[in-house]
């Protein structure tokens, strides 16, 4: 599995927050949907849930919700992500990949649901300045 990159959007302040998964961290996402909600603390975040929004594959294609198993494919559609038509009622032909998180997804979106007691800043504070030392 690749790196995989988790964002984090805070409904309460609209700030996003991006960090980088560890490899042990990334397999317990698999097989997550989208719309699902799970205990951020198996990914490093005490007492916190999350709710996954969206995400890419390791090619940039787009999750879409609805479109069952991880695989890509063809679809055709009239709206939703990268669809702005003009005129009413035109479909186009997109390439998307499933809702289901697989070893090809290389992001992944979510959004808080329930906040833990640390404030969510002071997580990414951390890995900021891991990458600072490495560099």
């Amino acid at each position: 599995m690749a790196s995989v990159k988790i964002v984090v959007s805070d409904p309460k302040t609209g700030k996003t927050y991006q960090k980088e998964l560890k490899e042990k961290k990334e397999k317990t996402l698999i097989n997550y949907k989208i719309g699902s909600v799970f205990d951020a603390g198996v990914i490093d975040f005490p007492a916190y849930r999350f709710e996954i929004t969206g995400g890419t594959d390791k090619d940039g294609f787009p999750m879409r919700k609805g479109f069952m198993g991880n695989e890509r494919k063809r679809i055709l559609v009239s709206t939703g992500q990268g669809i702005r038509e003009k005129k009413k009622g035109v479909r186009r032909r997109k390439m998307v990949c499933g809702s289901t998180i697989s070893e090809n997804t290389a992001q992944i979106n979510c959004k808080i649901i329930k906040y833990g007691s640390a404030k969510i800043e002071s997580f990414f504070e951390q890995s900021k300045e891991e990458k600072t030392e490495s560099s």
